[in-house]
Order: structure tokens, then sequence, then C-alpha cells
């Protein structure tokens, strides 16, 4: 099968549903200029010009009414904020309006809006520009919150939330946009809620979300040389959460590590562990570990980010843990599958700028 870049995938999938139907836009700060949101938005433009794909001021909680506005008046608005930090200036929007109208309305006001958001690390962003806050818009009723990690599910999942009728949050980790994968030409959607298994172990559970599904596929490989098989899952969707597809590769290991990109203390691992402790706990055969950022603000030192940001070492080191075995670090392999790192701790390929 073909490959694509991630952004590749992103933007076919936005140019295909905007093809099929003529009430997508796409708006946002940056959309239509040269890099076009990390390469996502600019085929876009080209293809369908400034009437359907257009900057915008800063100006984020009038954006996101527009959006919301628009999607009950019948569009189909894609909105894109270059970061998901300054999603906050839009709680009001997102969490007590478009979240919360078709319930208000007994079913007669949809809102199919779709918000892309970007999340990451990467030279100096620090606190304010870097943060993964999946868990604050997954624990809201009526909003779903889709992170995709491969390209196959990055076109899929944002063309099911283009074409369904509530509103979406799609968080994409900037480290993702040069990783490539297999695409299929055709427009094809991937559902809500359903994991997917990115590798196949026996041994123990790695249920990660969007770069930590590249990172854990990495760790397993180290551990593969340790004669411990690990199964990777891809949660793929945050809400809806696919239960079943956890529960099940915990039965059959019987140990779980979850790795998330967000805070470890009250985060979607903390989500995932509740609910295989209160419908799995017997299948359990060893200590649950969560694996995410220590409880402080992110750091803008190169140094710092390298200490704070857990990789394959740290995921490595986890699994041990489940296996009561010593947890000390192991060397990186020779051939790093991750992007090159520059003297600022931004991945050297994927360094474009502003954002």
């Amino acid at each position: 099968m073909r490959q694509l870049k991630y952004r590749e995938a992103i933007d076919e999938a936005t140019r295909q549903a905007m093809a099929a139907d003529d009430r997508v836009f796409v708006f946002g700060v940056g959309v239509d200029d040269a890099k076009g949101i990390f390469g996502t938005t600019r085929g876009a433009f080209e293809q369908f010009g400034p009437g359907r794909v257009f900057d915008t001021p800063l100006s984020e909680a009038a954006l996101t009414g527009v959006a919301a506005g628009a999607a009950i008046s019948g569009m189909r608005p894609l909105l894109v904020h270059a970061r998901n930090d300054f999603l906050m200036l839009t709680m009001d929007q997102i969490v007590n309006n478009a979240a919360k109208w078709r319930y208000m309305s007994g079913g007669g006001l949809r809102v199919p809006m779709t918000v892309r958001a970007i999340i990451g690390r990467g030279w100096g962003q620090a606190a304010q520009h870097s943060q993964s806050l999946q868990a604050m818009f997954a624990h809201v009723p009526g909003l779903k919150v889709i992170m995709p990690a491969m390209p196959h599910d990055a076109k899929g999942l944002l063309l099911s939330a283009l074409r369904g009728d509530g509103p979406v949050i799609c968080l994409e980790h900037r480290w993702l946009y040069e990783r490539a994968g297999s695409v299929p030409q055709e427009p094809y959607t991937v559902p809500f809620g359903r994991a997917s298994i990115a590798r196949a172990g026996s041994d123990v559970t790695i249920v990660a979300v969007s770069l930590m599904v590249w990172e854990a596929i990495e760790a397993a490989q180290l551990l593969a040389a340790e004669g411990i098989s690990a199964e990777v899952v891809d949660l793929r969707s945050i809400r809806p959460l696919d239960t079943e597809t956890v529960l099940a590769s915990v039965t059959k290991t019987g140990r779980l590590v979850v790795a998330d990109t967000s805070w470890r203390s009250f985060g979607a691992s903390a989500e995932v562990v509740a609910r295989v402790v209160e419908e799995a706990a017997d299948s359990l055969r060893g200590p649950v570990v969560r694996l995410g950022l220590a409880d402080v603000p992110t750091p803008a030192s190169p140094a710092l980010e390298r200490a704070f940001y857990p990789g394959p070492q740290e995921i490595v080191a986890a699994v041990r843990r489940t296996f009561q075995r010593s947890t000390r670090a192991v060397a990186a392999p020779e051939t790093d599958a991750r992007p090159p790192v520059g003297v600022l701790g931004a991945p050297v390929s994927e360094f474009k700028g502003p954002f």
C-alpha cells in the first residue's frame, strides 16, 4: 500500500471531505499561508481557494463561537488552533455550548464541528505552548476526543469527524507530522471508540496514545531482546474509550502499563487503570504502572525537557516493574526511529516554525 506522511494524510482527508460536501470549510490562523499548519491545510487552500479555506484574526473564543454557530446553522466547520493550550480561551464555547446543545434541545440541534489542535514538545515551547490537555475535554459529556498516532488513523478519524453530527476535538502531536505509514487513497472512516493493536504480544499490555504509541513500539522491540513479548494498544480515541479491547488484552497478558502524553495525575491513564481494576482485577499478575509527565509545568530548558518527557527507555523500565524486575535504564538502539534532535530539543526534520 502507498505510504503517506501523517501531515499528508490529514491534508488528503480534508480535501476529500470538502470535495464530497460543500458544507465543509476550514478556517483558523495560518491555514492559508505557505506552511499551512505543518502542511496540513495548504493543499485544501490551493484546491478550494479562500472562499472555503481562510485565515482569521487571533481571537480563539470568537472563532470557536463562529464554528459552533455555523455548525448549528447546517455547515460543517473545521477549525484549526495551532496549539491546544489556547483552547483554554474557548472553554465556554466548547464545554458549555457546543457539547450541550444537542442534549438541551432534545436532539433538535446538532453541532457538527471539528477542532484540530496541536500538542507536543520541542525547542523550548515550555509551560504555555506544549501541554497535552485531552483529559480536560474527555471529562465533558457531549464531546468526542481523538488522538490519532498513525497516518492511516489520522485520515480515517478526521473523515469520521467531518461526517459526524457532534463536536470533535482532534489532538495532533507535532512530532507525528513527518511519520509515514500505509494510507488508502480512497475515502474511508475509522470509528470513534475503537482501539487498535499496534503490535501483538502475550506478556504485557502497553496502552498508549498519540506519540507514545510509537515510543511504545520501540520499547517493545527492546523488550523482545529480553524475552518479553509486549502488546501495544493504540487507544486512538480518548472519548469514547474502547474498554473492551483494553480488557481483552490485559486478560490475555496479565500485566498493564499505560503511557500518556500528559500528566500522570488525574489524566487519561488514570481512567484506563480504573476501568481495568474495576472489571479485570483478577487478571492482573503484577503491579499496574502509569507513565506520564511529572506534576510540574513543562520546562523550557533542553536538558530539563529530556528529563521531563518519558520515552522508550522509561517504558521498558515501567514494564520491568510489572514483572518486579530491575528498572535500570536501557541503552537506546543504534538506529533510533525517532527524529533527530536539534540544539533546542526539537526534531530537526519537523521544525518549520512558527508553530
